[in-house]
């Protein structure tokens, strides 16, 4: 099974490099999924992805890391999850829903 680790250290960095869809993006998100925490700074120009809280974040996802695999896999969608109250969002829902751009 891919775990969260995975895919924010190694799948989704590459991804991101080769995904043009992320350029109209200039916030931050924070994941925090099980005990851990990722963010995603889009207002650097590279190495977008590190570990730990950002603090000033513009949009948090609070998901299991089951749930989180599972979106990235697509075996599950975020709306899904949100609808069943198994993901959180603080900040900026309209940031949410740009997730698909570059998640899943």
């Amino acid at each position: 099974m891919t775990t969260a680790n995975e895919i924010f250290s190694e799948t989704l960095p590459e991804k991101l490099k080769t995904n043009d869809d992320i350029d109209d993006i200039d916030a931050v998100y924070e994941f925090h999924i099980g005990d851990d925490v990722w963010n995603i700074d889009f207002t650097k120009s590279s190495d977008w992805v590190s570990e730990g809280e950002h603090g000033d974040f513009d949009c948090k996802i609070t998901v299991s890391e089951d749930d989180f695999v599972g979106m990235w896999e697509g075996d599950l969608s975020g709306q899904q999850l949100f609808m069943m109250g198994k993901i959180s969002v603080e900040g900026d829902m309209g940031l949410a829903l740009k997730l698909q751009k570059f998640i899943g």
